[in-house]
């Protein structure tokens, strides 16, 4: 890496997506033990199982890696627009013979206000810990700094990052619009400027004193040089790692990244609620349209997509499950975590 100091004990400028939900305790410990930066992504996670992946992931590798927490500010639930949304997929519930759920919950916790989170963060001390929507109080980035824990976060705008600085981090995350999965976005209803990597990097690498990580379409090594020859410290690739064995997308998601699917990725909120970028399918195509309802917010929209996606999957259809892939998904190669590193720092070099 370029700043030692930054990443102790990192030999290559490449960090593995967290990825919540695909990353495993055995990824982010084969990048991490291969010299690059694993990650585990908890934003999906409860206490305990958020304990139980950065312990599994400490038992399989004495390198750091990266502990990615959502961030986002919570929407006040409408249970009027809820029963809008869920009639609005009432007719794709019953075509696999179910029905919606009577109501949302808010399936995903916010860090902002997650005490219990902090102090299994303050016990289990990740080398790093990286965040994802937005940002945590000063207060807790203050016990987090003090405890000698690095500090990332991911942002989409020179304001973002602009925050990201001031509050005392030690990284900025550069999103670019090409990127697999959720949308960094701090403030959604705001809109999205939609930047493209290169041109985010750039621009916070000139704005910015705090390291640059690019993030967003980034799959081999000849994209790893190119953003580093921009300013970056390091690349951020998800898609590129989601083909290894060591991740646990299923057969359906495996298959449709090695097809011409993965030509065809859309940003959406349909499956969540807040803007990410996956590959096109019937969820996207069938529910993503000029006439569509407005979704109940995140994550109380991802309660129902959930819903959805388990009754279709029960029925042997996988045409509505979430599958995250940037723009240049059908560059991923399949093979273990330990042979990609080598194939992206030789093709790098």
């Amino acid at each position: 890496m370029a700043d030692k100091t930054l990443f102790p004990g990192i030999q290559y400028p490449i960090i593995q997506a967290p990825m919540a939900g695909v990353a495993t305790p055995e990824l982010a410990a084969a990048v991490s033990n291969a010299g690059a930066l694993g990650s585990i992504g908890l934003g999906a996670s409860r206490l305990a199982q958020a304990r139980q992946l950065i312990q599994q992931t400490q038992a399989l590798t004495s390198q750091p890696f990266n502990v990615n927490l959502f961030c986002h500010q919570r929407v006040a639930q409408d249970f009027e627009q809820e029963q809008v949304w869920l009639n609005y997929l009432r007719p794709l519930f019953e075509e696999f013979g179910a029905v919606p759920p009577s109501g949302l919950t808010e399936v995903y916790e916010t860090f902002i206000d997650n005490e219990p989170m902090l102090e299994l963060l303050l016990e289990l001390k990740p080398a790093i810990v990286s965040f994802h929507f937005g940002l945590p109080s000063h207060a807790y980035l203050q016990a987090l700094k003090k405890a000698g824990i690095v500090l990332l976060a991911c942002a989409t705008t020179l304001a973002e990052a602009r925050q990201i600085e001031a509050a005392g981090l030690d990284g900025i995350i550069a999103q670019g619009y090409e990127a697999g999965g959720h949308r960094g976005v701090f403030a959604p209803e705001q809109g999205d400027e939609c930047l493209a990597t290169l041109a985010l990097v750039r621009l916070l690498v000139k704005e910015c004193r705090l390291p640059v990580i690019a993030a967003g379409g980034i799959m081999d090594g000849q994209g790893i040089r190119a953003v580093l020859e921009l300013g970056a410290c390091a690349a951020q690739m998800g898609t590129a790692f989601v083909l290894c064995p060591e991740s646990s997308a299923n057969a359906a998601y495996r298959a449709n990244l090695k097809s011409e699917r993965a030509l065809h990725t859309a940003v959406t909120t349909v499956i969540s609620g807040r803007a990410a970028r996956g590959m096109v399918n019937r969820m996207i195509s069938e529910l993503d349209t000029a006439s569509a309802p407005a979704t109940p917010g995140y994550p109380m929209t991802y309660d129902a997509g959930k819903a959805l996606i388990a009754a279709a999957n029960k029925k042997g259809n996988f045409e509505f499950a979430a599958q995250w892939a940037g723009q240049a998904a059908y560059l991923a190669r399949e093979m273990p975590a330990t042979q990609l590193l080598e194939t992206l720092v030789a093709e790098m070099r």
